[in-house]
């Protein structure tokens, strides 16, 4: 085993782009990552949505937005698994690589034409990213000592190599969904997934964390135990599932809401766990104040975030056009918009940091004011869907791409602050976990979705955009009423 495999390079690692070379792997890995899930997101509630006839589902607009949104939810939740698996069992190297595997497995799944096969895909994709998620983006908080100034910044250019995925996913899957047919879209997933696979094992030497233990193991006989609980308990579930699903109570909408309970219950039980955990100290613990506020601006921004690929898309499909300066195009590449718009401002806001050094704004202020674009992105909104008796009027293609440049910087601001501020924060007993509790709040977001979008369609689209609108920046300026106390108990995050 190399003893240097989870240290920190040497500060003076500037190989990429000023950056230590880790970062371009684990960069590449995520642009790989978001084209697949991205990609296949983007087309998922159109595929839900579609006739069966064209080889959609045949479900209700929101119906399939809850759908779609309770399958995000299950693919956070799982990562709380995936962080404590590489704490405790594998390592942060190897949880990556297997979620990797299950994810392209997931996809490849997805790619043929049975709607039993979609659904074990999802469950595989669910599982893979719980396991990849949380620990690569802890991977990239350990390629930076405390200390190192170019952290946010890193965190910043990693976000861009997510968004270039997020931008170029769309455009392929939504063009071969709309012309091929959505399985075909899903194949272009698998394809994606397994190139990150690919230049993730051969980028391995350059990163930190890719010993083949975990940081804080399990003593063998309580490995021993924890793998037959785990196994058993899966199997357990698998079997409540089907007898539930077979005598009709297990049915598509309680689901969903067992998705919902969980996604709240969960993080209120972690929270309890890491605050009372004897292996988290008081200095710690008192870190892990603030994060609380942090973990629900997540969850409000996120919530907002995650429409761009439900509400947004049902309303791009049916009430905006889809041409552009005569150009005609898929309702899908909507979706890319946001992420052309997040690669080209991640640089651009990593260099301002970069240049303001110390001067830089807080993190917090940061995330509030990445909440309160996210507000404004949907407020945005309420101008073209008002004033229309009927809901066949066509807005012009610009408001949407408008509403996803202030959705992207929000997120740029927001998710990059609060990744780099997750991994600072973490007690080191649960770093792995701490970034798998940032991920939590994508489930809790989620899981409210699932709920909220259920009466997308139901009431007017001005108040469905300004209320969901209005809270969020309602949120964003509350964190910055709390800026003081943030600042002083979040110490050292700046």
């Amino acid at each position: 085993m190399d003893p240097e495999a989870d240290q920190p390079p040497p500060a003076d690692d500037h190989a990429f782009l000023g950056h230590p070379r880790g970062l371009a792997t684990l960069s590449g890995l995520e642009v790989w990552e978001r084209f697949s899930f991205l990609g296949m997101q983007a087309i998922l509630v159109l595929y839900f949505a579609d006739t069966v006839a064209n080889g959609g589902l045949g479900m209700d607009p929101g119906t399939a937005a809850s759908v779609s949104a309770a399958y995000g939810t299950l693919v956070y939740l799982v990562s709380i698994a995936g962080g404590w698996l590489a704490d405790r069992m594998l390592g942060s190297y190897r949880a990556v690589l297997w979620g990797g595997i299950l994810i392209a497995c997931g996809h490849y799944a997805m790619a043929v034409p049975t709607t039993a096969m979609t659904w074990a895909g999802l469950g595989l994709i669910s599982a893979g990213t719980g396991l990849l998620k949380p620990n690569v983006a802890g991977m990239v908080g350990k390629l930076y000592r405390t200390a190192d100034e170019r952290r946010d910044a890193g965190f910043a250019l990693y976000y861009m190599g997510i968004n270039i995925g997020a931008f170029a996913g769309p455009l392929v899957t939504a063009w071969l969904g709309e012309h091929k047919g959505w399985h075909w879209g899903f194949s272009a997933a698998a394809l994606g997934m397994t190139a990150g696979l690919v230049q993730y094992v051969r980028g391995r030497r350059h990163l930190a964390g890719r010993k083949h233990s975990a940081e804080f193991p399990l003593a063998p006989d309580a490995m021993r135990r924890a793998l037959w609980t785990i196994a058993g308990g899966l199997l357990a579930l698998s079997a409540l599932c089907a007898l539930l699903a077979a005598a009709g109570w297990l049915t598509m909408d309680r689901f969903v809401d067992v998705l919902t309970l969980a996604s709240v219950i969960a993080p209120v039980v972690y929270f309890t766990l890491m605050f009372r955990s004897p292996q988290v100290s008081a200095e710690e613990r008192g870190r892990l104040r603030p994060y609380v506020v942090l973990f629900l601006a997540s969850v409000a921004f996120n919530f907002i975030l995650f429409q761009a690929y439900s509400t947004m898309m049902l309303l791009a499909s049916t009430n905006a056009r889809t041409t552009i300066l005569g150009f005609d195009f898929p309702a899908g590449w909507y979706a890319s918009a946001l992420g052309a718009f997040e690669v080209a401002l991640a640089p651009v806001v990593a260099a301002v940091w970069v240049r303001m050094g110390r001067r830089q704004p807080h993190a917090s202020n940061k995330i509030a004011f990445g909440v309160i674009l996210g507000g404004l992105s949907f407020l945005l909104m309420v101008i073209p869907t008002s004033g229309h008796a009927t809901d066949t009027y066509r807005m012009a293609a610009w408001w949407i791409v408008g509403s996803y440049l202030l959705l992207g910087l929000g997120d740029v601001l927001l998710q990059t602050s609060g990744m780099s501020a997750s991994s600072k924060l973490a007690p080191k007993a649960f770093s792995s976990q701490t970034m798998a509790l940032w991920f939590l709040s994508l489930a809790l977001a989620n899981g409210i979705q699932a709920q909220v979008v259920k009466v997308y369609g139901q009431v007017s689209n001005p108040v469905y955009f300004g209320v969901n609108g209005a809270v969020a920046v309602a949120v964003g300026l509350a964190v910055i009423a709390l800026a003081p106390w943030l600042k002083r108990t979040m110490h050292p995050v700046h």
